[in-house]
């Protein structure tokens, strides 16, 4: 094999580390089909779905302190007096409701706030979707960067077994020592090695594959273009302040605790309370024999604590401690989200850099390669410096690998520290979940579950099975 066939192989080698070319073989796995996967199979985001049900119960709940409370209650009970020697049993029926006029804005307050949580807990789902699918970003760049490292292993362990051949022969013919044979046995056993490595971490990388995206990755496509960024990290940073989640979580639960302070105020109030009862009792007559007796009640009553102790007011100074500490928190996310954004934005102009900067060193080493194989046939070289070369070519090739995969990761970073890593947002062209829907179905505390509710727990059902 003469040198520019070999020239040649490197060539190609090249190509493979940079990833372009040709586009995947049809019927590959698109990065889209990854997240609309991990989208619908996403056993945390049924979790935090679930969660959200259980929040919207507490507006449900919330709404039931100004409805009546109705109870019924059957007696039966046998009494053995010692002054007529025998068993006496008595039988009673009740029919009891109850019911809060009037409470002076406590349980409107209640209603308030537990849909402020709501809203909080939909912002948390949103954060978990964002998590859901840059996880799945995050694992097909891996895969695809493992699997382009194995290629390169493969090639490069095809180019060094070569130049070990090449190495006996000279031996053979008295070009070179039997140091330089064992030097090229070396660096071939190297090679192998950093191949059974790299595999290793490609079915790593598919193991993860298949926890964030719910099946083991088949063949994968190229990449879609890189997202758009905005035109300046302040206009990232502004996007950021409105659509991040975890910022709009903490607004809600600063408007929640403005709401819990109002409503440990409200606890002085009094409260305005009807009753009704209807009872009905079978027993035993003074004369012998049994006797039933029935009445009815109806009343209402007006209370209010004059004195507890100090737990009010200890209510009320917990409640305007935890409003500070939402506050601060809100100040605190939105500073965090900031920084995010300013991250992710320096991540992608520091690779930027480091992806030309490799790119001229792989051009480089290309041609140092190829400089240092001549000068070994005239023997001005050893094996040794043209396995040199060789490693620095594909050591080159492989920090490309890893920095177009981490190109590519941080424009979706970019995009999650902007709040628009979503399905919605990147229009993956599927149905997403609904949150008002089964709010609105139990919000008025309905006596039957809600459909999507159902649809969940079937779901749930599956998972524990």
């Amino acid at each position: 094999m003469t040198i520019w066939t070999r020239l040649r192989d490197m060539a190609v080698l090249g190509a493979v580390a940079i990833g372009l070319g040709a586009a995947g073989p049809a019927g590959a796995q698109s990065l889209g089909d990854a997240l609309v996967s991990a989208y619908r199979h996403s056993a945390l985001l049924d979790q935090n779905r679930a969660v959200l049900r259980a929040s919207d119960e507490d507006v449900a709940s919330a709404m039931t302190r100004l409805r009546p409370v109705i109870n019924w209650s059957l007696g039966h009970q046998f009494q053995y007096t010692t002054v007529t020697e025998e068993w006496r049993r008595t039988s009673s029926a009740t029919l009891s409701a109850q019911m809060t006029l009037f409470d002076w804005g406590r349980t409107q307050l209640a209603v308030d706030m537990a849909k402020e949580s709501v809203m909080a807990t939909r912002f948390q789902l949103l954060s978990v979707e964002q998590d859901v699918l840059l996880s799945a970003v995050r694992a097909f760049m891996d895969v695809r960067s493992a699997t382009q490292q194995v290629s390169l292993q493969q090639a490069s362990l095809r180019v060094i077994g070569e130049e070990e051949q090449a190495a006996r022969v000279r031996f053979e013919v008295g070009e070179i020592t039997s140091t330089d044979v064992t030097i090229a046995g070396a660096r071939m056993a190297g090679a192998r090695a950093a191949l059974s490595a790299a595999e290793g971490q490609l079915e790593i990388a598919r193991e993860a594959y298949a926890g964030a995206v719910g099946a083991r990755p088949g063949a994968l496509a190229e990449p879609p273009p890189l997202p758009q960024r905005p035109g300046s990290l302040e206009a990232a940073q502004r996007t950021a302040q409105q659509n991040h989640p975890a910022v709009l979580q903490a607004q809600r639960q600063v408007a929640g605790a403005e709401l819990a302070v109002a409503a440990a105020a409200a606890e002085r109030n009094p409260t305005l309370n009807a009753q009704a009862g209807l009872s009905l009792q079978n027993s035993p007559n003074p004369g012998g024999g049994y006797g039933t007796a029935g009445g009815a009640q109806v009343g209402i009553e007006l209370s209010q604590t004059l004195y507890g102790g100090g737990r009010i007011a200890s209510g009320h100074r917990q409640a305007m401690a935890q409003r500070d500490a939402a506050r601060s928190a809100l100040l605190n996310g939105s500073r965090q989200v900031a920084q995010a954004v300013a991250n992710a934005w320096t991540n992608i102009d520091v690779t930027n850099a480091q992806i030309r900067a490799i790119q001229q060193q792989i051009e480089a080493a290309r041609q140092a390669y190829a400089g240092v194989r001549e000068e070994a046939q005239l023997g001005a070289r050893t094996t040794l410096d043209v396995l040199d070369a060789e490693q620095s070519l594909l050591s080159a090739q492989a920090d490309l690998i890893s920095m177009e995969a981490s190109l590519q990761l941080a424009h979706y970073q970019l995009l999650a520290a902007m709040g628009l890593l979503t399905v919605e947002h990147l229009q993956l062209g599927i149905p997403t979940y609904d949150p008002s829907a089964n709010y609105n179905a139990v919000q008025g505390a309905p006596h039957t579950s809600s459909t999507q509710g159902e649809s969940l727990d079937r779901v749930l059902d599956r998972l524990r099975r």
